[in-house]
């Protein structure tokens, strides 16, 4: 976990609040419909508990923190441009909320989705 030490004492940071953190960023990136289980069983888990961070992976090793971002794209945008956007949203909240660098952000596109009928 990524620790910091003051005068007054410990601070601790869960990797369940770095996820939660990067899962509020990736909803607020342009072209993201939704986030995606990883595997069957986080898919499972997220119907049965309804986890705000589903479909994020945070993996703490030493002081690196690596961020694995599952997502469901709007059809008919950029993909390239709506991945480099998710992973520069979540960097820029997660490093501004932390105060600490942030190592790799990888970003998995699951699925595509049909907003519009039209389409």
């Amino acid at each position: 976990m990524p620790e910091d030490t003051n005068p007054l004492g410990n601070i601790e940071i869960s990797p369940a609040a770095i996820a939660t953190i990067a899962s509020q960023a990736v909803l607020q990136s342009y072209g993201v419909v939704g986030m995606a289980a990883k595997n069957v069983v986080d898919g499972l888990t997220n119907r049965l508990t309804r986890d705000p961070r589903h479909g994020i992976d945070v993996r703490v090793e030493g002081d690196e923190i690596s961020i694995d971002v599952y997502v469901i794209v709007e059809y008919g945008t950029r993909i390239s441009s709506v991945t480099n956007s998710v992973a520069n949203t979540v960097r820029f909240y997660v490093e501004r909320a932390l105060g600490a660098a942030i190592g790799d952000i990888n970003v998995h596109v699951q699925g595509l989705r049909v907003s519009t009928p039209d389409a």
